[in-house]
């Protein structure tokens, strides 16, 4: 043994120290903690599409768009208030869309509910074939080709749907398609609870 030189490690003895490892081989650990993380508190929400908003309470945001239904006539703000409303996003490209046109329809004929549409990064002429073809549901429709009052609004995307009260405050907001089990459980309480002038 005389020979040989012992090899030691300065800083420690124990056998469970890791002197030589690198901290930058600790950045794929945390970044799976964050994504648990982040996974958790999704998970937890109230209810995936009752997403928090800036504007609720707030005005509906002031535009200046085409009417489907007459592009020589510019849709405002003015034409949604007085009356409470749903303002629905939707476009021919979304499937979900699709799935919640019968609901719509029976809303705006047998509830007698003002349903506002707002045809979101869509063709025009895709739009009114569409509509003729499932018929239509909206007392107007805004073109919003280029998403302007979609980011206004804090859009992500298609469907969404706001309640709108008679002053053109709006009270609340939903992602995703209206179906019956949403107008019964959510949408519909807060309709009727503005329409009796009870605050929802």
């Amino acid at each position: 043994m005389a020979g040989k030189a012992r090899i030691r490690t300065p800083h420690c003895r124990r056998p469970w120290c890791l002197p030589d490892v690198k901290p930058w081989l600790f950045i794929p650990l945390g970044a799976f903690v964050v994504l648990i993380l982040f996974l958790g508190v999704g998970f937890t929400l109230e209810d995936p599409h009752k997403l928090p908003s800036v504007l609720i309470d707030r005005p509906f945001p002031e535009f200046s768009l085409p009417d489907l239904a007459d592009a020589q006539r510019v849709v405002t703000r003015s034409d949604i208030v007085g009356e409470v409303a749903l303002v629905n996003v939707w476009a021919t490209w979304c499937a979900a869309c699709l799935v919640e046109h019968p609901v719509l329809l029976r809303l705006a004929r047998e509830e007698g509910v003002r349903i506002v549409g707002v045809n979101y990064n869509d063709e025009s002429t895709k739009a009114v074939a569409w509509l003729r073809r499932h018929e239509d549901p909206y007392a107007l429709t805004v073109v919003d080709h280029e998403g302007v009052l979609g980011i206004d609004l804090g859009i992500y995307g298609a469907p969404e749907t706001f309640v709108v009260d008679a002053n053109g405050t709006i009270r609340f907001r939903h992602v995703g398609a209206v179906t019956e089990d949403v107008w019964r459980d959510i949408l519909g309480p807060i309709v009727s609870a503005l329409r009796e002038g009870r605050d929802s």
